[in-house]
């Protein structure tokens, strides 16, 4: 699994106009599934998620995790992770795992947050998204379970 994490002061997701969810102060998480990932690699990055210590604290210090500054998440399906653009102008996408998979463990990490306690809002698996988000800092961080000890695909 791929997760491109923004740290926000603010974020939502419309879906045909309408918008489907929102958050204030958190975490914007676009989320990729590739071929082998595993519900152990979504509870890993579900918890490394919500230790990250990268919201201020009194000293101006990223020192904080979410639970520490009450903060949301608002996590986005995003197959796009996983597009190779090694070869040719056209990225391809053989290492994305199939929807119904990505769909499964998108919502396996989903719930292994909400498990944690963190307040957890959603985008729509599969739809067209229009993502708007104010970035905090910026702040931006790239987790891939691949990386993590222990991790799969």
């Amino acid at each position: 699994m791929r997760l491109l994490i923004q740290r926000v002061a603010q974020a939502s997701v419309t879906v045909d106009g309408e918008t489907v969810a929102s958050i204030g102060r958190g975490l914007l998480v676009l989320c990729g599934v590739g071929r082998g990932d595993t519900p152990e690699d979504a509870h890993r990055l579900a918890g490394k998620t919500a230790r990250l210590r990268i919201f201020e604290d009194a000293e101006g210090k990223m020192n904080l995790a979410l639970d520490a500054v009450a903060g949301e998440v608002l996590v986005v399906s995003q197959f796009t992770l996983y597009g190779d653009c090694r070869k040719g102008n056209r990225p391809s996408y053989i290492e994305a795992a199939a929807p119904e998979e990505g769909d499964r463990l998108y919502q396996e990490y989903v719930a292994a947050l909400r498990g944690l306690g963190i307040p957890v809002q959603t985008g729509i698996f599969r739809a067209m998204m229009k993502v708007a988000l104010v970035n905090d800092g910026p702040v931006t961080l790239w987790l891939d379970s691949a990386d993590l000890a222990g991790g799969g695909g």
